[in-house]
């Protein structure tokens, strides 16, 4: 595989003549023009990011990356560690939250362990690109090395290779990782700049002792570590975690292959921030499927000038949001595709 500069530096941006040449026929289809809204804004991007006036979102993918984080032992988690493996399990068996949306959506879901404390057997449904048996205590040191989250990446990377082999049409990111939202919260006070107090929710449900706890451990984890927030590689190896890394390097991945990537909430946003940061065109390449009730999710959205396409009050992770914000993508699509023009339909255009 190429060094990841290398990958990054072969992105390129959407094409903003197909996007234009996407509104004219909008413009001249049997409704008032700009009625449909974002449902439009999302068909004109999905244009202009695969190349095609005729796009398809049929094929749709939703990979789940799973990894366990050491600074759980501060007790940053309403969960046990172990939950992770568990729900590992859930997710093969099909009996999570995400399997029913996934089933709803119609999409395929992919669930990798690059990172879970447990060892998990290879099996149909799961893919196995461990790069190491859960992250180390951030506030005792760094969650990782420098080359551990450079793997990351190129694992995720590796995945949306193989995604785009199998003519996957529109790619969703999940997570599960118990603990995974304290370095998300220290991702995010890094790279926009925010204060971990504004970036920092309660997560699996903590109460108000705990949340103020978790913020302490962020602090220490951050004045021991001394992430450089001008480099997103030495923030992910110092303060993040595997399944981050991995649904950074298949967002980039996305991009490089001119795949539509939805979001999903705040730990997959945390995910985007260090990609968009390594190269700000694959931005022109997300979908923000919704806003989580977690804060920081807010912040994060809008440095990534994202606008989400959903507000459900959600924060369970997993891909969720991202399997129903695939549906809001492929509406607009269909629109595109489906709704005749004025003169298609024979209907008269307004007078003014």
């Amino acid at each position: 595989m190429k060094d990841l500069q290398e990958i990054l530096s072969a992105i390129t941006p959407p094409d903003q003549e197909l996007f234009k040449k996407a509104r004219e026929r909008l413009d001249q289809m049997a409704i008032p023009r700009g009625s449909l809204g974002r449902l439009e804004e999302c068909a004109q991007r999905v244009v202009a990011i695969t190349g095609t006036m005729k796009p398809s979102v049929a094929q749709k993918t939703i990979v789940v990356f799973a990894g366990d984080h050491g600074v759980v032992e501060e007790g940053v988690s309403a969960f046990p560690q172990d939950v992770t493996c568990q729900m590992v399990a859930n997710f093969i068996q099909g009996g999570a939250g995400i399997n029913v949306l996934a089933r709803h959506t119609g999409a395929q879901v992919l669930v990798v362990d690059i990172g879970v404390a447990g060892e998990i057997s290879s099996r149909e449904g799961l893919l196995v690109k461990k790069v190491a048996s859960g992250t180390r205590n951030m506030r005792k040191g760094s969650a990782m090395s420098r080359e551990q989250a450079l793997e990351g990446i190129l694992k995720g990377l590796s995945i949306a290779d193989e995604l785009k082999s199998k003519k996957t049409d529109i790619i969703g990111t999940g997570d599960m990782g118990i603990g995974n939202t304290t370095p998300s919260s220290a991702i995010a006070a890094l790279l926009t700049k925010h204060r971990v107090e504004e970036v920092t929710g309660r997560g699996t449900g903590i109460s108000d002792a705990s949340l103020q706890h978790k913020i302490d451990v962020i602090k220490d984890a951050i004045d021991l570590n001394r992430p450089d927030p001008d480099d997103p590689i030495d923030v992910l190896a110092k303060v993040g975690g595997f399944e981050i890394a991995g649904i950074t390097g298949l967002i980039i991945g996305s991009a490089l292959h001119r795949i539509p990537v939805v979001i999903d909430g705040f730990i997959s946003s945390a995910a985007a921030l260090v990609a968009v940061s390594l190269n700000p065109l694959i931005g022109e390449y997300l979908f923000a499927a919704h806003k989580s009730v977690e804060p920081g999710h807010r912040i994060v959205l809008e440095v990534l000038n994202q606008k989400p396409l959903l507000d459900l009050s959600m924060r369970l992770g997993e891909g969720t949001g991202a399997a129903l914000g695939m549906t809001i993508v492929e509406a607009g699509v269909k629109v595109l595709h489906e709704v005749l023009t004025f003169q298609e339909a024979g209907v008269r255009k307004a007078v003014r």
